[in-house]
């Protein structure tokens, strides 16, 4: 199988990105840079990471990535779609996965050269009126989600993140950190709002940690200029989740955050219904910190009081949090059994076959 992957990733990590990569802006020291910070390596295929000669991965979406591979193929073009369409005609891919759907949409595969035969795309979130129908299937673990494909016409089946091999290297050292929570705040968020300003009020007695990746209408909210305008105040940040608030962190810089953390707080977004199972439940699990999330219909082996931890209400998080960080037996135990749990039934392994079997429904 000559499989093509492609993916995507956020501007905020594109300024960490640019940083790992300040002298070899090469196509293939550039995306090797990228491949061994891991970021979003959970979704990352096994052949993907084990290097394999008929697999080609890339960011549609990284200019200077892409434009170096143009310059080494002597391409005059440097639109981004027309770079990726040449790379994939250049591979002879027969299985394009696109984890970035939402900017190469049906319009894109309508335009793939001949020699591919089968194309999936991973859609996790509302998407509005995009438009995937092209695609041989579509992919998520959230199951209300796979409904709405369905319904909207689309092939669709049930796939899942893996827990990245390199975590193993994290949680090892001493968990210096009580309760860590790494996500994004924006007005999407705002059920999550209410539970991390809860859960704030412990940094008194308790070390508390948020890497917040703000919004940037948030951002906005909270300049100069921004609090000259009462409507922006919803936006703000509190000042208890500001007093504890550092940078987002991504990558390598996640897993070792997490690997000192004993507790990782989640919270799904506004929309998501009542399905769980978001990227911070396998990066917390799988680096063997306790998983406390929020009450809803988690993916098998995501089980309250045994592998995890979930909360209805922002006291019975506070309740949660201060009983397991006083009892460091049973927070390890919950923890051990999460960190077990995802690696038997997530690995890279189990991924890949799930994979080639969705690979031959289509």
């Amino acid at each position: 199988m000559r499989l093509f992957q492609n993916s995507g990733i956020y501007s905020s990590y594109l300024r960490r990105l640019d940083e790992l990569s300040p002298v070899d802006n090469s196509f293939e020291g550039r995306r090797q840079q990228f491949i061994n910070d891991r970021y979003g390596a959970l979704h990352f295929l096994k052949p993907v990471l084990e290097g394999d000669r008929e697999t080609f991965f890339t960011n549609g979406d990284d200019r200077i990535l892409q434009r170096a591979w143009a310059r080494q193929h002597n391409m005059r073009r440097s639109d981004l779609a027309e770079i990726l369409l040449a790379q994939i005609e250049d591979h002879r891919t027969e299985v394009f996965y696109n984890t970035d759907p939402t900017r190469y949409d049906s319009s894109f595969v309508r335009r793939l050269p001949g020699c591919v035969k089968k194309t999936i795309c991973w859609r996790a979130a509302p998407s509005g009126g995009a438009d995937f129908s092209a695609y041989g299937m579509v992919v998520c673990n959230f199951p209300s989600i796979l409904e709405d494909w369905r319904r909207k016409g689309c092939h669709a089946e049930y796939f899942y993140p893996a827990v990245d091999p390199a975590m193993d290297e994290y949680g090892n050292s001493e968990r210096a950190i009580d309760i860590l929570f790494v996500g994004g705040y924006s007005r999407h968020h705002s059920t999550r709002v209410k539970v991390l300003e809860s859960i704030a009020a412990l940094s008194q007695d308790w070390n508390v940690v948020y890497c917040l990746d703000v919004s940037r209408m948030t951002r906005l909210a909270e300049s100069i200029p921004g609090q000259l305008f009462p409507q922006l105040r919803n936006l703000r940040r509190p000042e208890i989740i500001k007093k504890i608030a550092r940078p987002p962190v991504f990558g390598r810089d996640l897993y070792r955050s997490i690997g000192c953390a004993k507790i990782v707080l989640n919270g799904a977004i506004d929309m998501a219904g009542n399905d769980r199972g978001n990227m911070r439940c396998f990066e917390a699990m799988g680096c063997g910190a306790l998983l406390l999330s929020d009450d809803g219909s988690y993916p098998e082996g995501m089980k309250n009081g045994e592998t995890m931890v979930t909360y209805r209400s922002p006291d019975e998080a506070i309740d949660l949090a201060f009983q397991f960080l006083s009892d460091e037996e049973a927070r390890n135990i919950v923890a051990g059994h999460g960190k077990k749990a995802v690696g038997e039934l997530y690995n890279k392994t189990v991924q890949w076959q799930r994979f080639i079997e969705i690979v031959s429904l289509i």
